[in-house]
């Protein structure tokens, strides 16, 4: 008798395993482009949940550029919602191990911003490249950048690039090519640490004045008592560059409320 009627049971507990839909996963593949007779190779990442379209970003690395913890900050924007690509401006085989490497593998594109924007946008090409095998919705991308990359999205923005808008995360502010006046068409949001040594009170005022000369739509956010690297989690080389947890809390809410707003429907 009770094996008996335990057996429907069983029976619709199988079927309601076998109904339920296969987990999502996040998709991680190396997507390759060439400028100037050099390759270069980034990373897509999103989630496979559906094969709806959805909005892209790309994402500009510190300036230790493609690697694991790039990645794995490209996933947590990605979630559910966007399509990242981990862009790749230094080439292939150029991927720093250390602060000294990646100093010297910057310096070239700090120092040309021409460069460093060609290569932004060669990233952006790439990324709109991927519409036919990865969900994306290539009429909505924006663009993310931390510390060096934080500075290379403003370049991206100041050069007028097809962009929803543009978050910087401890990035660079000054440039030796400011936007033109009248000539600002993408909203930037910008994440500063206050206690930041390498931005200065002068870097501020200009940026604030250049934008506004430029007809930005554009936000400065200074958190207090954050140092540079205070939204990377896995920052910790003190005094200079120092996860900050208070701040990158604040800092991700921001950046994912200006992502929704710039690249939603």
């Amino acid at each position: 008798m009770h094996a008996a009627w335990k057996w429907p049971v069983v029976l619709a507990g199988l079927w309601l395993v076998a109904a339920l839909p296969a987990a999502a996963k996040m998709q991680q593949r190396t997507v390759e482009w060439q400028l100037d007779g050099a390759t270069y190779s980034g990373v897509l990442v999103y989630d496979d949940k559906g094969d709806a379209h959805r909005p892209g970003v790309v994402m500009v690395p510190n300036w230790k550029g493609v690697n694991a913890s790039a990645i794995e900050k490209a996933a947590q924007i990605a979630g559910d919602d966007y399509v990242v690509l981990v862009a790749d401006v230094y080439g292939k085989n150029v991927r720093p191990k250390d602060n000294t490497e990646a100093a010297a593998a910057s310096k070239p594109l700090r120092d040309d911003r021409v460069l460093l924007r060609a290569r932004a946008d060669a990233a952006l090409q790439a990324l709109k490249a991927q519409a036919g095998t990865a969900p994306l919705d290539v009429a909505h991308i924006g663009a993310v950048g931390f510390c060096f990359g934080g500075t290379t999205v403003l370049e991206m923005a100041r050069a007028g690039m097809p962009l929803a808008g543009v978050v910087s995360l401890h990035g660079g502010l000054s440039t030796p090519a400011p936007a033109a006046a009248g000539s600002g068409k993408v909203p930037m949001l910008v994440l500063n640490g206050a206690a930041e040594r390498s931005v200065t009170a002068e870097d501020i005022a200009a940026f604030g004045k250049e934008m506004d000369d430029a007809g930005v739509d554009w936000q400065f956010v200074n958190f207090s008592g954050a140092v540079h690297c205070f939204a990377e989690s896995d920052a910790n080389s003190p005094p200079g560059c120092l996860y900050e947890p208070r701040a990158a809390k604040r800092a991700w809410k921001m950046l994912d409320n200006f992502l929704e707003e710039r690249l939603g429907d």
